[in-house]
């Protein structure tokens, strides 16, 4: 019965809607770790998770780092890759993302650090590097569920507003509004921060099993409007996903500020009958 429910549940785009952003995190971790452990990874039989970076996905991080250290959930067989990658920056500089995910993530775990994807911004052919990306994510079997983070201006991983919906990974030129953004890891100061990167495309992400993506923060808000109530949209890529046929949308309430009361409520009502069956905060206390 919570089998046949997972599935049905997963089949729609859910809007699941946490009181704060610490309670978001610990659902979206507690989600991911149900995941894998369901899915009993072995040796012939790895879990692929695409991960974001910055600083939405912190706390989920956190917690799955604890849920590590406290002996419930290992990466052992765990294939780990990321959204993206800033251009030219060197990999040991504190703000590129393969010092982030270390930092943060994967030094806490036990991965395998050869199973940990990260795209190369200085590569020395960085179309070589994208295409030589998408052939290690088919090799791994695709991704069985990629978490992801979008901007205000709801972009996901780098696909910039204006993105084609079918994208593949690929350098692409940060709009002056990601600059802006992102300045606040340099310092203020502009001209530190990169203006291009490597990034999965829309359609990368698409082709995952399963979607995650996190949106918390007033200033999110209008952007998780026009993910879920207006139509699909090149300006704002993260509306693709509202055509994939298993993506979950993890806020916090500050996030659904620009929403009908009549949207929050409706899947405030689906996430009591989701919270009765399978959702992760009820079935890891119930040990299911």
């Amino acid at each position: 019965w919570n089998f046949l429910c997972w599935k049905l549940c997963i089949t729609i785009m859910r809007l699941v809607i946490l009181d704060n952003y610490d309670l978001a995190s610990e659902w979206a971790a507690k989600y991911i770790c149900n995941r894998i452990i369901q899915f009993k990874p072995g040796q012939d039989r790895y879990f692929t998770l695409g991960l974001p970076t910055g600083s939405t996905p912190l706390g989920c991080y956190k917690k799955l780092i604890e849920y590590h250290k406290s002996g419930d959930l290992s990466f052992k067989y765990v294939k780990t890759f990321n959204m993206d990658e800033y251009v030219g920056l060197p990999r040991n500089h504190p703000e590129s993302y393969h010092s982030y995910m270390w930092n943060n993530f994967f030094k806490h775990i036990d991965i395998d650090p050869n199973n940990a994807h990260i795209l190369d911004g200085n590569a020395a052919d960085l179309q070589a590097e994208c295409d030589a990306f998408e052939k290690k994510i088919k090799e791994a079997g695709g991704i069985d569920l990629f978490v992801g983070g979008i901007g205000p201006d709801g972009h996901i991983a780098f696909n910039e507003p204006g993105s084609s919906l079918v994208s593949r990974t690929r350098l692409k030129t940060l709009a002056m509004d990601t600059i802006l953004a992102n300045a606040k890891y340099f310092d203020g100061d502009l001209s530190k921060v990169p203006t291009m990167a490597l990034t999965v495309g829309v359609g990368t992400v698409m082709d995952a099993r399963e979607v995650m993506i996190l949106i918390t923060g007033a200033h999110k808000a209008f952007a998780l409007y026009k993910a879920i109530e207006e139509g699909v949209n090149h300006m704002w890529t993260v509306s693709a996903f509202q055509q994939h046929p298993r993506t979950i949308f993890v806020c916090d309430e500050d996030a659904t500020l620009e929403l009908r009361v009549k949207t929050v409520k409706y899947f405030k009502g689906l996430m009591h009958v989701h919270n009765k069956l399978v959702d992760p905060l009820h079935s890891m206390k119930e040990g299911n």
